[in-house]
């Protein structure tokens, strides 16, 4: 893995823990009647302060319904966010309902070519155990 990006944010803040971990259970998101993703390979991202955030590998997402979008946010521990909303929505609906981290700090690279739902936009789902 390439490295020498590191996150300003845990350079500040050394203490700062936010623990990446495969998830044990598949994972699908929809949007209506659209398949958005469908995973038994997510990882779970667990930071302090907010609640867990399931990350969805780029191969196991249904991209031809999605459109990236111009919004970039930026998160000083994970690095500049790219965002992607539903292909087919029509106005207001067009708002994001995707994230993604394609260049991460060094200290997140698990999460680089995964991709993360807004679970009050998409329906998420996950196999009872």
């Amino acid at each position: 893995m390439q490295k020498g990006r590191p996150a300003p944010g845990f350079q500040r803040n050394p203490q700062k823990r936010i623990d990446i971990l495969p998830h044990d259970r598949k994972v699908s998101v929809t949007a209506g009647a659209v398949v958005l993703a469908a995973t038994s390979r997510a990882s779970r991202l667990d930071e302090e302060g907010y609640p867990p955030v399931l990350y969805i590998p780029f191969e196991d997402i249904n991209f031809a319904s999605l459109q990236r979008t111009e919004l970039k946010t930026h998160c000083p521990y994970k690095g500049d966010a790219s965002h992607w909303r539903l292909a087919m929505a029509s106005e207001p609906q067009r708002r994001e309902v995707m994230w993604a981290y394609e260049d991460p700090y060094d200290e997140m690279l698990a999460i680089k070519g995964y991709g993360a739902f807004y679970p009050d936009r998409v329906t998420i789902e996950e196999e009872e155990r």
